[in-house]
């Protein structure tokens, strides 16, 4: 069924007794093209492209749980480009000019606001460090703006310009980024990959991966074994669990991310707004709750909840930023287990086992960049080459000394 304003009609008139499910519930079949392992929203956008940009429909998306149980239905739902690095920034740009059309081309509505992102910096080197990463932007064709204290002060006038620590000095805007509702993303493309023949399997944990003379040949599963050409890893802070189960040792870590929202509030904060001096970021959602979030925990975890320190670290950075938070009351909190990888920048790769493909490492970055992780995947997965905006997202990387820094921070994952 093809979504419309005249289906929403029709429906109406039948009392809303003719709408059909959204995807299919598939048996496994014995045998796929390819397997995806992780049905969060990479997994889902590479079974998508693959099917849409490459004619190849015999995949399965495996998910231990249920769509939207990951990570894509536990984040702040920021979407943006405003990277410095060539490493990144074609990749990020690559993405959201896939956000741009993601409503269109999926026939779903996600929600899509483009509401502007502006990072707050407090000092003269930030500001010196924010023009640099403008001009990176501009040279790469993104668009930026570099605003000074009264211009900021102009869109956000309920920041604390004068706080003693964090003077507000000025900001990096790209109006172009904002927020995309997180759990539409995923069921948007869970419809639109299993309208093309993909079969999205629920509650399938993958129990091990099976090798013969050291190709992979298929999965182990709590609903039995499953063969495949091609098996792709796409579950993010449980992929070093995964890879694993092959012998493949990830340089990557996983912890735990916090996420939270207020009550609701009247219309308050209409763009996304990032702390410079601190790891804060924040918009308002539609229903008017406030959604933020800082950083990780800190330490290794794979659970879906976190400390009440970060918490309290959280809190603190916000009210530095946005005194009038201190009288906002938070109603829930979540956690999502961030991949973090040893440069803070993402993989999209081979491994040295034939027919396993990995996409990981994905750290705070995983959600705005789902559209063009899959697309990128989907391209490798097809061609057996990378696409030319993950030419530099390898895995050996970190082996050859070739890091993609992009906080300038060095080889240490929770420092990303």
């Amino acid at each position: 069924m093809r979504y419309s304003a005249f289906s929403i009609f029709l429906n109406g008139l039948r009392k809303n007794t003719g709408w059909t499910s959204a995807w299919r519930f598939p048996e496994p079949k014995p045998h796929y093209d390819i397997i995806i392992v992780g049905g969060g929203g990479h997994g889902l956008a590479t079974a998508h492209y693959l099917a849409k940009e490459h004619g190849i429909t015999n995949v399965a998306v495996l998910e231990k749980g249920y769509i939207g149980s990951g990570n894509v239905g536990r984040n702040t739902t920021i979407i943006r480009s405003n990277y410095l690095l060539p490493g990144n920034n074609p990749f990020y740009e690559l993405s959201l000019k896939l956000w741009e059309g993601l409503e269109q081309d999926l026939n779903y509505n996600a929600m899509v606001s483009q509401r502007g992102v502006i990072n707050i910096c407090h000092n003269d080197s930030q500001f010196a460090a924010y023009m640099r990463r403008g001009n990176a932007m501009r040279l790469h064709g993104v668009d930026a703006e570099l605003l000074d204290r009264d211009q900021v002060k102009s869109m956000l006038p309920f920041l604390d310009f004068d706080n003693a620590r964090f003077p507000v000095q000025g900001g990096l805007l790209q109006r172009r980024g904002g927020t995309v509702r997180h759990d539409a993303v995923a069921w948007g493309y869970a419809r639109a990959a299993d309208a093309r023949g993909v079969d999205i399997i629920q509650h399938c944990e993958v129990t091990g991966i099976r090798r013969e003379n050291g190709r992979v040949v298929g999965v182990e599963t709590s609903r039995g074994f499953i063969g495949c050409n091609k098996l792709a890893l796409a579950a993010a802070g449980n992929s070093s669990r995964v890879a694993a189960m092959a012998d493949l040792r990830l340089p990557i870590e996983s912890h735990v991310l916090q996420a939270f929202v207020s009550e609701g509030l009247k219309p308050f904060i209409d763009c996304v707004v990032i702390f410079g001096a601190g790891h804060f970021y924040v918009s308002q959602s539609d229903k008017g709750g406030l959604v933020f979030g800082g950083d990780i925990d800190g330490y290794n975890s794979y659970a879906q909840r976190g400390n009440l320190a970060t918490v309290e670290h959280v809190a603190e950075a916000g009210v530095a930023l946005i005194p009038a938070l201190s009288r906002v009351r938070v109603l829930r909190s979540w956690g999502g287990i961030m991949d973090m990888s040893m440069d803070g920048s993402p993989i999209i790769d081979r491994t040295h086992i034939d027919n396993l493909y990995l996409n990981a490492g994905w750290c705070y970055g995983g959600f705005k960049a789902t559209p063009a992780s899959g697309y990128c995947f989907a391209h490798l997965l097809a061609r057996g080459e990378p696409h030319a905006t993950t030419a530099q997202m390898r895995l050996d990387r970190f082996e050859r000394g070739y890091a993609i820094d992009e906080r300038g921070l060095g080889a240490q994952p929770n420092l990303h």
